[in-house]
């Protein structure tokens, strides 16, 4: 397990890229209870797991066993591993005997009278089988994507954020988990197709049944929503880039195309890494792998399905031009590497730190290829997708995220705090140190804060607060008086105050509202706010 530090569908010009696990509900159940909290059955680590399955592309079957490593941080008598309730388990074996469990939604408590012993390393193997549920409209439903090429062969992925990667293989299904010395995964599918599965390809076998195994070994920690099988008439490319090993799989009749295509790859490479940091999972190379869905940020593996098109399928997020120069999902998912995948909230209530961040690396890849003004002109563009509907922070220990906003409001957040800063140098220093300090590791909101915190030397409580947790943003509120303007904060934060730039006559100036009238010698017609460089919206009154 990762280190726990205590301290995407768009309706284009209407809202903004969601992840697939936007779903409201007014009551939780015991069920997500089960699934987002960490419960005693669940206090143990996960060091490794040993997943090998057979996939039956005609009868939609998979079936096989995951063999979990792991160390009880108690001693405990009962173990939770998820596994969806449509789901057989064959048996649990655990040193040679099968153990009885019992099953309550997509839960299954394994039971060991003898007790699974405290801070000894340990091994189960969880043996299962049946049809996995179909995803309608992968990646935006979660499940298996049982598609077929256009020559008529297989074509085949699986996409499970928000749903569960339980959905399809036993596993303790909590973000906070991760498998600390990685896992191998071996996907047996029918000949003359291949399977791309995350990490580096360590072989093959023909099995001489009409079936051929390919084993793929993941090194680093690995979120369990990333664990990927992609199925299909695959063909490779790839080359090593400034000693990083970057590897493509795509339909056989794409090579051609997909060369071309992604030649974005390196300049985006030499971007992320110039701004963020080395690659992170560099010992399991980089890939870029055709799928039936839009794509996902499959750690290692990332799906790619847009149809070798710039923009999110033709189209512009921002509304401004400006984001179709590029690919975004190249882009996007890829920018998920450093932050979703590398960097890992602990719950998914505080999904932002992987949708604001990597919204964000969209802004920073245009600015990388076309300068700090296009850069801005594409994350103002994004302002039209925030609803302001709800916090972005969701609910905590219940497997729910919050607002869909997460990814362009975190994005203006983000920028909101660079222009705060007033200093690229430094933003640019602390974003890198941010991204290299917590490789690999799983973070909070509060962790996050404190870092920009320490780094900065601002008071950055109350811009968190008032962006993550209430729905509307802040308001500068200018009343005429007399000759000149009064000011202040409207927020729902108590002693909101956050620095803004405005321009008085033609003069920058920076101005240190608060909930407190303050006076300034201007009339509010000669006072233009700066809301390009921070997202705040400006009430002015008589």
């Amino acid at each position: 397990m990762k280190k726990i530090v205590l301290l995407s569908l768009a309706l284009a010009g209407i809202q903004s890229m969601q992840a697939q696990l936007m779903q409201d509900k007014e009551n939780y159940t015991r069920g997500d209870t089960l699934r987002g909290s960490l419960r005693t059955e669940r206090n143990f680590d996960v060091r490794e797991y040993h997943l090998n399955i057979k996939v039956d592309p005609v009868k939609k079957h998979i079936g096989g066993y995951n063999r979990i490593v792991f160390v009880p941080q108690q001693k405990l008598t009962s173990m939770q591993i998820d596994l969806f309730e449509n789901m057989d388990v064959d048996s649990i074996v655990f040193h040679g005997r099968q153990l009885p469990y019992r099953r309550e939604y997509n839960a299954v408590f394994i039971e060991n009278k003898n007790g699974f012993q405290k801070n000894k390393k340990d091994s189960l193997t969880f043996y299962y089988s049946g049809n996995p549920i179909a995803a309608v409209r992968a990646p935006w439903d979660g499940g298996f994507d049982w598609k077929k090429d256009k020559n008529g062969k297989p074509w085949i992925a699986t996409a499970v954020q928000g749903t569960g990667a339980s959905a399809w293989w036993p596993n303790k299904d909590h973000q906070s988990e991760e498998p600390e010395n990685g896992m191998t995964i071996k996907v047996v599918v029918p000949n003359g197709l291949m399977d791309v599965s995350n990490g580096r390809l360590t072989g093959k076998k023909d099995l001489g049944n009409g079936y051929t195994r390919w084993d793929w070994k993941v090194t680093n920690p690995i979120n369990n929503y990333d664990v990927a099988l992609n199925i299909g008439d695959y063909v490779h490319f790839g080359e090593t880039y400034k000693g990083l090993d970057m590897d493509f799989y795509v339909l056989s009749y794409n090579l051609e195309k997909a060369k071309e295509h992604f030649r974005e790859v390196k300049p985006m490479m030499d971007c992320f890494q110039g701004k963020f940091g080395e690659y992170p999972f560099k010992e399991d190379s980089y890939k870029l792998v055709e799928t039936p869905h839009l794509g996902m940020e499959h750690q290692s593996a990332v799906a790619y399905g847009n149809r070798y098109m710039k923009g999110y399928l033709g189209r512009d997020l921002s509304g401004t031009g400006i984001g179709t120069k590029w690919d975004f999902i190249i882009i996007h998912e890829t920018g998920h590497e450093w932050f979703g995948n590398s960097i890992t909230s602990s719950d998914i209530a505080d999904m932002w730190i992987h949708e604001g961040f990597t919204t964000y690396s969209e802004v920073v890849y245009t600015e990388c290829r076309w300068g700090y003004e296009a850069g801005q002109t594409y994350v103002n563009g994004l302002k039209k997708n925030v609803r302001n509907d709800k916090p972005i922070i969701g609910d905590y220990g219940v497997n729910k995220e919050g607002s869909g906003d997460m990814y362009p409001k975190g994005a203006l957040m983000l920028n909101t705090i660079r222009h705060m800063i007033n200093d690229d140098d430094k933003w640019w220093k602390l974003i890198k140190e941010y991204s290299e300090t917590f490789r690999h590791m799983i973070v909070d909101t509060e962790m996050v804060l404190n870092f920009f915190e320490q780094e900065t030397g601002l008071d950055l409580e109350p811009v968190f607060d008032q962006y993550l947790r209430h729905t509307a943003i802040p308001v500068l509120e200018l009343k005429r008086e007399g000759n000149g303007t009064t000011y202040r904060w409207i927020a729902d934060t108590e002693n909101f105050n956050m620095p803004v730039d405005v321009s008085v006559n033609g003069e920058k100036i920076r101005l240190h509202p608060t909930e407190k009238w303050q006076k300034l010698d201007t009339p509010p017609k000669g006072i233009s706010v700066a809301t390009d460089r921070f997202f705040v919206d400006v009430k002015v009154g008589n």
